[in-house]
């Protein structure tokens, strides 16, 4: 049995510091976003495949269209998953893949790991990976610490709202990689637009945030005890993931127990070999189109601003045509 690859209907998220640019992003594309009355002036962020509860993806064509993510998964099992994923996540899709378009800053924040969220009675922590696409000239973001800080002197810098002094802080340009385990501090800057890849978790503890007011005038709840008790005090020396860009060639950004990442620029056509790997694949279309060919036969486009989840059944995939674009896998 071969599965052809499926497409999912993108959910829109309007947020306090979100703007214009997703939905400009994938105009072009169809199907139109699940809400099609929601303004479009405020869209932070696109959830591409979601199997949070309350933001499911819905499959927007073929044989599945109108399934929510955990039916599918649940139909297909490990015809979607792989075996060892399966057994792993069960009818639980493990990934949430986003385009984030923060117009204004985002907050300083940091997220729990597995083992500190199984403590708190959640399914997962979150790690997470940013891919930053066509940005501001002046974007930027924060991602760890650049001083050495303790519990006590961390709350005593959220307290005197001076907690970004203690941030590493990145201009950033196109195609620059941030990985984001569990525990690190960070925070995406205005005028940053990103692909992020992270666990299935929309557990945030939020640490500051610019004493913003939210749309009824009062300041956002913060959760300066429950970060302390995650953050990764350690420092580095950096915190950019470092690659070298190559076309026609996948170029590894992130492997990790939750997710591996590479990225593709292709110019020329390329088969890509997953007859050994035991997951389902996730491409995320950055720039350009191609056409796409299975062993089974299927043919689907990848453009810009689309993403496709290939079951773990398909052996090979044929790309054709000037696209970059993320592939992930677990």
């Amino acid at each position: 049995m071969n599965i052809q690859a499926i497409k999912f209907k993108p959910i829109y998220k309007e947020t306090l510091w979100g703007g214009s640019k997703i939905p400009e992003f994938k105009e072009h594309l169809l199907p139109t976003p699940a809400d099609n009355d929601q303004p479009a002036t405020h869209i932070g962020e696109s959830w591409e495949i979601s199997g949070v509860e309350g933001s499911e993806s819905v499959v927007c064509e073929g044989p599945y269209e109108g399934l929510p993510l955990h039916e599918l998964v649940d139909q297909l099992r490990d015809k979607l998953m792989g075996k060892a994923n399966y057994e792993r996540f069960g009818n639980q899709f493990p990934l949430l893949i986003k385009f984030i378009d923060a117009h204004q800053n985002l907050s300083i924040q940091v997220h729990p790991s597995d083992e500190i969220a199984h403590r708190k009675g959640l399914p997962c922590g979150k790690t997470e990976m940013w891919y930053v696409m066509e940005s501001a000239p002046d974007a930027m973001l924060y991602s760890g610490l650049k001083l050495q800080l303790t519990p006590a002197t961390y709350a005593q810098m959220v307290e005197s709202n001076t907690i970004c002094d203690a941030l590493a802080q990145y201009s950033v340009k196109e195609d620059d990689v941030f990985f984001l385990p569990a525990g690190r501090i960070h925070a995406i800057g205005a005028g940053t637009f990103l692909a992020e890849i992270q666990q299935t978790s929309d557990v945030t503890y939020r640490i500051y945030d610019y004493m913003r007011r939210d749309k009824n005038g009062n300041f956002r709840e913060l959760h300066t005890e429950q970060a302390a008790e995650c953050i990764d005090y350690n420092v580095q020396e950096s915190y950019r993931t470092a690659y070298t860009p190559q076309q026609n060639q996948g170029v590894g950004l992130v492997s990790c127990p939750h997710f591996t990442t590479a990225v593709y620029d292709l110019t020329e056509p390329m088969t890509l070999d997953y007859s050994e790997l035991d997951s389902f694949v996730i491409l995320m279309g950055l720039k350009g189109s191609a056409s796409v060919h299975d062993n089974a036969g299927h043919a689907f486009s990848l453009r810009a601003g689309e993403t496709v989840l290939i079951p773990a059944t398909t052996q090979t995939l044929y790309i054709e045509g000037d696209i970059k674009f993320l592939e992930t896998y677990i």
